[in-house]
């Protein structure tokens, strides 16, 4: 009996410690209460020394960094700046640290890829600028708020070139319409082939139109055709930030105009205000050119000519501007012919290209004329027939024209932001019916 009471006794009192220790053990494990978080640690601050850009808008993607309007409260200094090498833009990304970050120096640089457009390049920026400053924000608190990852889909991309800066062009229109009486066709087409580098720009350029028309009047039938076509062509060397030289060549011919065969050679320089480093946002270039013309003329001018060699000059600005959705520019020439200063002529055009699609855009322009200078008028004038149906030019004071078409590009596409000299060659091709 005694035996078994103490083992009785020896379990009860293993339970009670037992208990004890359970209603002990919580009670140590939660211990004091948490306290509340404080606030979170201020970012490093920052000033973009970028004149002309985003600023704002390129240090929106960095939330670990607080942008400053105020360099002396700046604990990093970030100076963005460009230049054209290999026919590529390259932004420089020029970090400095002050204060707490007084040494700690670091610069990054982006090379923008062929055919970007300015947002994806505003947005590789914005990913440089947050990578440069990870250095710094590393040193702070705010490190432990931070975390890398690696993405891997990302790709090295080659810098080779397939079309060696080649841009080809081609264009073909036609136009057909009739009725019983009368029936009209009208064909037009196109080639140009340009090869654009920061030193050296070339472009050249052949088209070609046609229009015929027939009446049938019972007892009379009338029949008319038209033709033109002819070659366009520029070379420009770089010789600096701001002056380029070169050559215009263009030979034509034209029923309309009575130019049996006219060839031109012109020796330009130009200069642009603004550096061509500044030509992805805005140019204004100033340009001059003295040529000379042979001419000879299907029938005899108004001068008692039908051959002729002469010089003429003009001066040309244009101003350009291009932004996110397009370009947009206007410009202004003035020329004459050396012979006879009244043979001038003024004239002024503006054109604004909406990007639709890669090399794609919408293309609106116009433009107007005050013409002194029409040496190629033919000395028999022109039928009542010629005229109402514009087979031949006829004297005017002036001209004025509106456009608007889709454009397709293909080819290489490097050279859209390299070689901005001399424009797109001078004066466009000018087709007339």
């Amino acid at each position: 009996m005694n035996g078994r009471k103490k083992k009785r006794r020896a379990g009860r009192g293993f339970a009670l410690l037992a208990l004890g220790l359970l209603s002990v053990l919580p009670a140590r494990a939660q211990g004091p209460p948490a306290k509340p978080a404080g606030p979170p640690p201020a970012p490093p601050k920052i000033f973009i020394d970028w004149p002309g850009g985003d600023v704002a808008g390129l240090a929106a993607g960095v939330p670990f960094a607080e942008l400053t309007s105020s360099r002396e409260d700046a604990q990093v200094l970030v100076a963005v700046s460009s230049r054209e090498d290999e026919g590529r833009e390259v932004f420089r990304l020029a970090f400095s640290g002050r204060r707490e970050f007084q040494g700690d120096d670091n610069t990054l640089t982006y090379a923008a890829r062929p055919g970007d457009t300015r947002e994806e390049t505003h947005q590789a920026l914005a990913g440089l600028l947050k990578l440069g400053l990870v250095r710094y924000a590393a040193k702070t608190p705010l490190a432990k708020h931070l975390s890398v990852r690696f993405q891997d889909e990302v790709r090295p991309t080659s810098v080779a070139d397939p079309w060696d800066f080649w841009v080809f062009n081609l264009s073909a229109n036609g136009f057909l319409m009739g009725e019983t009486q009368y029936r009209s066709g009208m064909y037009y087409g196109s080639f140009s082939a340009n090869r654009v580098t920061p030193g050296f720009k070339l472009r050249t350029s052949l088209y070609g139109n046609i229009q015929k028309m027939r009446f049938d009047f019972g007892e009379t039938v009338y029949e008319s055709s038209s033709h033109g076509y002819g070659f366009s062509g520029l070379a420009v060397k770089s010789l600096s930030g701001r002056w380029s030289a070169g050559a215009f060549l263009s030979v034509q011919s034209s029923t309309y105009s009575n130019l049996k065969l006219s060839a031109s050679v012109a020796p330009a320089v130009e200069f642009n205000v603004f550096p061509y480093s500044e030509s992805t946002k805005r140019q204004l270039r100033i340009l001059y050119r003295i040529g000379l013309t042979r001419t000879v003329y299907h029938e005899e001018t108004l001068y008692f000519k039908t051959a002729e060699t002469l010089f003429r000059e003009s001066l040309e600005v244009a101003f350009e501007v291009k932004r996110p959705w397009g370009t947009a520019g206007l410009e202004i020439e003035g020329s004459h012919y050396l012979h006879d200063l009244g043979k001038n002529r003024v004239e002024i055009e503006g054109n604004v290209s909406f990007r639709v699609w890669k090399g794609l855009s919408l293309e609106l322009g116009g433009g107007a004329t005050r013409i002194r200078d029409q040496l190629a008028l033919p000395r028999g004038g022109a039928s009542y027939e010629e005229v109402l149906l514009r087979q031949k030019q006829l004297a005017t004071g002036y001209d004025y024209n509106l456009s608007v078409g889709l454009n397709f590009t293909f080819g290489s596409t490097r050279s859209q932001v390299v070689n901005p000299r001399f424009g797109n060659g001078g004066r466009g091709i000018s087709i007339s019916f």
